[in-house]
């Protein structure tokens, strides 16, 4: 409630939106009734608590026409640190693994997020053979088998048609006596990412292509986006779970200021309190379900209707 306070004083965009509403910031007495700025906004708003320079402005990919969201990001050392932490809550430290990133198109632009803890996982974890991979399936290919032969523990983080890609290339050139990659040694991590690069797939789909591919029991996947400082994480079988800074909340489609109740679908609703800089209370066009525990599940895309607020908003 003490970042709310804080964001609805200093933060002009978001203090504009809960007028727009009718919500004075004094009439909001818990968590779950504080207002949710439609995601949209980070496309025409720039959306800062207080006054600083921003070190960093990461910015979304979108599709070809559209216009891109933008995170003017105050701490550039803050948001590595935060990265860290909450990958090494779920995965123990970055240290013990070799970093593979396959983040073609992403690697290829500048301002992406990912890119930029990528870049930063590769860099920590002091491995020599830590690295990118931007279109080298044949060299990823090589590394993958050394450093599984040597029973060295391995992150390959990838966008999900690059990894499908890739998947391609190994089923195609498997070598006779190949053994499975090792689930004991292996993360294969698959970060979302497949607009304008073939048929869209369910994560169920993308999933099972490529444990048939590799031979592995269970693919993670990671769940962030440009407008959040946070990360959740899944380990298989697509369930999240989150790092405390980070709260999800399913609201109802129809009525964007109504919460839905554990076990229904419905938007999802992110409370980031290391977005303290940006703002913290964040409407995701993302569909989603939530469990008794926690845990969420990522089940689609909302249409393009605007949520009340966001549609005022774009008109003054």
């Amino acid at each position: 409630m003490q970042v709310f306070s804080y964001q609805a004083e200093h933060n002009p965009v978001y203090a504009r939106f809960l007028e727009l509403l009718g919500k004075h910031p004094q009439s909001i007495h818990a968590p779950e009734e504080i207002p949710h700025l439609p995601i949209e906004l980070f496309k025409t708003r720039t959306i800062k608590t207080g006054q600083w320079q921003e070190q960093q402005i990461f910015t979304s990919s979108g599709t070809t026409g559209s216009r891109p969201s933008r995170h003017f990001l105050r701490d550039a050392a803050f948001y590595r640190r935060h990265a860290r932490r909450t990958f090494e809550r779920f995965y123990g430290p970055l240290q013990n693994y070799a970093v593979l990133a396959l983040l073609p198109s992403y690697l290829e632009r500048t301002g992406s997020s990912l890119v930029f803890m990528a870049r930063d996982f590769i860099e920590y974890s002091g491995q020599s053979e830590s690295g990118f991979y931007l279109h080298d399936y044949s060299g990823l290919r090589q590394m993958t088998e050394r450093l599984q032969a040597a029973g060295r523990p391995v992150l390959l983080l990838g966008v999900t048609f690059a990894l499908l890609e890739f998947a391609n290339y190994w089923r195609q050139n498997k070598r006779a006596g190949a053994k499975p990659l090792s689930n004991q040694h292996f993360i294969l991590m698959e970060t979302g990412g497949m607009k304008g690069r073939g048929p869209e797939l369910t994560r169920e789909e993308v999933h099972h292509r490529l444990k048939k591919a590799f031979g592995l029991r269970q693919i993670h996947s990671e769940y962030g986006m440009t407008e959040l400082l946070s990360q959740a994480y899944s380990s298989g079988e697509g369930l999240f779970r989150s790092p405390p800074a980070m709260r999800i909340r399913i609201r109802d489609l129809r009525d964007p200021f109504a919460e839905r109740q554990t076990g229904h679908s419905g938007g999802i609703n992110i409370t980031d309190l290391a977005n303290i800089d940006s703002c913290s209370f964040i409407a995701t066009q993302d569909i989603g379900r939530q469990y008794p525990d926690g845990s969420f599940r990522v089940l689609g895309r909302s249409d393009n209707s605007e949520l009340r607020g966001c549609n005022l908003m774009l008109s003054t």
